[in-house]
């Protein structure tokens, strides 16, 4: 199970709110999203990849697995983010729904990064062995450096030595939040504690039986929301019902269930040797990238003049950096981030001062991804608004109108089939339409290409939320 969710607030200005760090493109041009779906189902015996996510990442999920070889794919769309505890509490009544209440359930964080695969499946072997037997089994990475922003485990009496390539496996002695740094420097030295990775390894009767028992309050709102889910047994694509939703507890996994079982002695540790990094800041994001003699790294065209230990990620243009040092620069199509590497935790204050002005750079890109293409703001200003937008092969926009605003349609390339009021008619390269206002009116591609239009907006609002749906192929129409 794949727990999708966060803003990735720290690695603004490439994570957004509607293109969150799990679909944040790394140097090697791969997103974490994509990189812990493959991870999960390269594990022998995985034959079920279930998804807990907002439905708002519903397609864009679909669009990163498109390319991750797997079996069966399911997905638990959230309306709105309730921790981690009422998701793995889903996930487990979903698989028992499914029959598979004995089968290991293995919970994966999707925005972690872990390259070292074989280790990986190593540590997950020797958890499916504990957890096979009823246990609740969580992962931990020994600790290279003394870190303040991860929380901690500490290891009490050994449960399994390590054998062959297999890990220890220990009692948890009980889960610690994120310490001061001379704490941090404390466990390291001790040796017997390590990071707690945020992975877990149990069977669903096991988690949901440990639900009963230490947080059943948690249960008793999930329930109904599980049995409120249609074709929970059977359907791929299940949508969690708002209301019930919302009187469901925002906890963590650990705070519910983990920390409470630790202090019952029902929680195993696995002391894993694989690589792992939570990408949680653009310090992680550096380090991925091998760098200079003098310190400096980054992705796209870059020019270092009397420059050290500075990363710079250039997106669409050149980025010259001339006598600085120990920097992060990150230029994106409608944003810049200029930090010090010190200081790199505050990026987060920026996300939320954007949000504080209303600026929609805290939750959009440029260029935004729909379920049925993209599209990317060429220009904006008081009274109007240009766009380019491209519809994918075989999709179609919902059949809409706009109070607010009216659309010119010129098309670049393919054919467009338009609704326009009451006709339906075909617009070819270099022709166009008028959309008035008040008018229902639906862009659609029925060609084997792209289509790719330059819709301009004329009005006296141009937001995002003036538009009322008739009908959409992809849920998003009000029942």
């Amino acid at each position: 199970m794949i727990l999708s969710g966060g803003a990735g607030t720290r690695l603004w200005p490439l994570s957004r709110e509607a293109a969150p760090k799990p679909f944040m493109p790394l140097p090697d041009g791969e997103t974490l999203l994509g990189k812990t779906a493959s991870r999960a189902l390269a594990l022998a015996g995985t034959d079920t990849l279930v998804t807990v996510t907002n439905r708002d990442y519903y397609f864009h999920t679909k669009d990163t697995y498109a390319g991750v070889a797997g079996s069966a794919f399911v997905y638990l769309l959230e309306p709105f983010g309730r921790n981690t505890a009422p998701a793995v509490a889903l996930g487990a009544l979903c698989a028992k729904a499914r029959g598979m209440g004995e089968r290991v359930l293995l919970v994966m964080p999707a925005d972690h990064l872990i390259r070292d695969q074989d280790a990986f499946a190593d540590a997950v072997a020797r958890a499916t062995e504990l957890a096979q037997t009823g246990a609740l089994v969580t992962f931990g990475i020994a600790p290279t450096h003394p870190e303040t922003g991860f929380g901690y485990i500490e290891c009490g009496p050994m449960i399994e030595p390590a054998e062959g390539r297999r890990p220890a496996a220990f009692r948890v002695r009980r889960f610690i939040e994120k310490p001061a740094l001379a704490t941090a420097r404390e466990y390291l030295t001790a040796g017997h504690y390590v990071w707690n990775s945020g992975m877990f390894a149990f069977t669903a009767d096991a988690i949901v039986d440990a639900f009963a028992r230490h947080a059943p309050g948690v249960l008793a709102a999930v329930r109904p929301v599980a049995q409120a889910l249609r074709d929970l047994s059977t359907s791929s694509m299940l949508e969690i019902d708002a209301a019930l939703f919302a009187a469901v507890p925002d906890i963590s996994i650990d705070y519910a269930i983990m920390e409470r079982a630790a202090e019952a002695g029902e929680v195993a540790v696995v002391r894993g040797t694989f690589d792992w990094s939570d990408v949680g800041s653009w310090q992680a994001v550096a380090a991925l990238c091998a760098p200079d003699d003098d310190g400096n790294g980054g992705q796209g065209e870059r020019v270092a003049i009397a420059t050290r230990g500075t990363y710079v990620h250039a997106a669409d243009r050149v980025v010259a950096t001339v006598g600085v040092e120990n920097l992060v620069i990150v230029d994106t199509a409608d944003a810049v981030l200029v930090a010090h590497r010190d200081h790199l935790q505050r990026v987060k204050d920026v996300v939320g001062e954007l949000k504080a002005r209303g600026h929609e750079a805290y939750r959009l890109h440029r260029t935004v991804s729909r379920p049925w293409g993209t599209y990317t703001v060429l220009e904006e200003a008081p009274g109007f608004k240009i766009k380019r937008i491209e519809v994918r092969p075989g999709a179609a926009l919902s059949l809409q109108l706009h109070h607010r605003r009216s659309e010119h349609w010129v098309v670049v390339h393919g054919v467009a089939r338009v609704t326009n009021g009451e006709r339906e008619f075909d617009v070819l390269p270099n022709e166009s339409t008028f959309i008035p206002l008040d008018t229902r009116h639906r862009l659609e591609n029925r060609g084997a290409e792209p289509l790719v239009i330059i819709e301009v907006q004329c009005g006296d609002y141009l937001g995002e939320d003036d538009i009322v749906r008739f009908d959409d192929r992809y849920g998003r129409t009000p029942a």
